[in-house]
């Protein structure tokens, strides 16, 4: 028995090159279609919403903390989100995860 052919999947072999480049690159349009295409729509939204803030909002940071936006720093890119009646903390505008509809 020829071990050889055995191995290369046939006599001619040099189809298995061009097999294993199609099957890559067809693993790649699946981790493209089910991984990085909805990451970057996500990543979009999240941007829009940042951008879309405004004084009054009602948001929810990323940590679970619940508040009103009582000033926007778009040039540090910071808000400050009113927690309680006296309290005011400053987070990134990175950390809101969403707007809160009441």
């Amino acid at each position: 028995m020829n071990w050889q052919i055995l191995m290369s999947g046939g006599p001619e072999g040099g189809d298995s090159g061009m097999f294993t480049l199609v099957w890559f690159g067809l693993i790649f349009l699946i981790m493209y279609l089910l991984l990085i295409r909805p990451q970057k729509k996500k990543q979009k939204a999240h941007e829009e919403l940042l951008n879309e803030l405004k004084k009054g909002d009602k948001i929810v940071t990323s940590g679970g903390m619940f508040g009103v936006i009582f000033a926007i720093d778009n040039e540090k890119n910071r808000v400050v989100v009113r927690i309680g009646n006296d309290i005011k903390l400053e987070f990134l505008k990175s950390s809101i995860a969403a707007k809160v509809e009441s």
